[in-house]
């Protein structure tokens, strides 16, 4: 029986379809996720590479930002996903499963601004997380109804109170990221000299009189610093919930965990991105968290919690550029060293995934693998 053979046109025709879908289809060195308009507009404009040159809409993105934008050559790319968990959970993966994407080699960057512990940092300041602990995920009883032995009315859901570790996961509590990654991006970071303005120095001043808050009036200014980060749709301020969640970030990664900055997407971006991992859609371990500090997570001495959350936020400003200062050295340093380093990728020193040690290995925080180690089949 003879071979039926296509036409030639017909066939010709189906092969100009097949190219300019794969040509249509984006696959960046590095994605920048931002979550909000000034986050975003921080990239754009800018003399180290131009952001507009292309713009592609992909269908399921946010009515307000439905589109991604790139480079000419489609090398660099950034994304706004929306604020909070649900905007970043569902824009994220939109992104990953759209046929219009091929994320599988691509570096995602989170740049975004945070609250940030006085303890820790100050505001201005570019943090790099290797932990990103999701605060909320616990119970919660009205401060006026707090036990009397109780120091916070947030405990871990399946326990008896404040400081116990969760007896029961959703598997969302607590992501690692691939510390030399982090390590890389921050020695990168460091060459970018960030900026700082006189309304942010006064309020650096306000926290002078309370010794455990030296880092929060440090004198040379913000600063690039190795710190882990708090999810939370709550957008909570004051000593109390700053404590409170400062004790949630030790027990839930067993003490290893420095809390620092709080935000609302960061667990949400990252389970988006490890589901997309456990069908080899995306790299796990080519994820930089970064944020930069725009307010203080609790009041200085004399003031009250609502008078700090309600009041001036001078860090704002700095910390929008920052992270495009700072970000930039990082993005620069990946699309640089391509060919010599980040193409193959940066192998982990560390464990990397979720709680549940859904990726495979064991992690080294709570109560390890519920897989056994393995990866996904």
């Amino acid at each position: 029986m003879a071979m039926m053979r296509l036409p030639l046109l017909p066939l010709l025709f189906l092969c100009l379809i097949v190219e300019a879908v794969s040509r249509a289809v984006i696959s960046p060195r590095v994605m920048i996720i931002s979550m909000f308009t000034s986050e975003a507009e921080a990239w754009y404009s800018i003399p180290e590479f131009n952001l507009l040159a292309r713009n592609i809409s992909i269908p399921g993105l946010p009515r307000q930002f439905p589109q991604v934008h790139c480079t000419q050559d489609r090398t660099l790319c950034q994304v706004t996903i929306g604020e909070g968990e649900i905007n970043a959970a569902v824009s994220l993966s939109t992104l990953v499963y759209s046929p219009l994407t091929n994320l599988t080699s691509t570096y995602f960057l989170i740049a975004g601004i945070a609250g940030v512990n006085p303890k820790i940092a100050t505001i201005g300041s570019v943090s790099f997380a290797r932990f990103a602990v999701q605060v909320g995920m616990q119970y919660e009883v009205d401060a006026r109804e707090i036990p009397a032995d109780f120091s916070s009315g947030y405990f871990p859901q399946g326990s008896k109170g404040p400081g116990q570790f969760p007896g029961t996961l959703y598997g969302t509590e607590v992501y690692e990221v691939n510390d030399a990654l982090r390590r890389l991006a921050f020695d990168a970071a460091r060459k970018g000299k960030l900026n700082d303005t006189a309304a942010a120095v006064q309020l650096r001043a306000r926290y002078a009189k309370s010794p455990e808050f030296a880092a929060a009036n440090r004198v040379s200014g913000p600063s690039v610093v190795l710190c882990d980060t708090a999810t939370s749709d709550t957008f909570w301020d004051g000593r109390l919930l700053g404590e409170a969640f400062e004790n949630t970030t030790r027990v839930f990664t067993n003490g290893t965990a420095v809390y620092c900055t709080t935000q609302q997407e960061d667990n949400a971006t990252l389970e988006a991105l490890m589901r997309g991992a456990m069908v080899q859609l995306v790299d796990f371990a080519r994820i930089i968290v970064m944020r930069s500090a725009s307010d203080f997570d609790r009041q200085p001495v004399g003031e009250t919690a609502v008078q700090q959350l309600l009041g001036p936020t001078p860090g704002f400003e700095p910390a929008i550029l920052n992270f495009r200062l700072a970000g930039v050295e990082v993005v620069q340093m990946i699309v640089q060293g391509w060919e010599t380093t980040f193409r193959r990728g940066v192998k982990p020193s560390n464990y990397i995934g979720d709680i549940l040690g859904s990726l495979g290995g064991n992690p080294d925080f709570g109560p390890g693998s519920i897989f056994g180690g393995k990866p996904p089949s």
